[in-house]
């Protein structure tokens, strides 16, 4: 699931504009999660914290960053709490810059249109 997670977002920040809802993901990608039952969302949030992780920790941009909180403008307090953990700031701090997930998404979709990167590292 974690594969198919990141494969699919690589091509979401390779080939389309915005943002993906965690439904839009789920079906998309084929996870086959139930986002109504808590666990089930739970282990989502968990994977995309873990690719996260992993992607930032070899140098390349947050990927969860392309998942939109439905009902939301942007990301959950999770999403600024990982990225609090990850040494980005404080995340009450980094979720009032207007610039801060934007900004994350810019580097993101460049860096995954990148032939290069994509070859290397997709």
């Amino acid at each position: 699931m974690y594969g198919r997670i990141r494969s699919h977002l690589i091509r979401f920040a390779r080939h389309q504009v915005g943002t993906i809802s965690y439904l839009n993901l789920v079906q998309e990608a084929e996870l086959g999660l139930n986002l109504d039952i808590s666990h089930e969302k739970a282990r989502l949030n968990e994977l995309l914290a873990e690719i996260s992780e992993q992607e930032y920790q070899a140098g390349r941009p947050i990927i969860s960053s392309l998942v939109k909180v439905e009902g939301s403008k942007g990301q959950g307090d999770n999403f600024y709490k990982l990225c609090e953990r990850l040494g980005m700031g404080e995340w009450r701090t980094l979720k009032q810059q207007e610039d801060f997930l934007k900004n994350l998404r810019r580097e993101c979709r460049a860096f995954w249109q990148d032939e290069t990167n994509f070859e290397r590292f997709g």
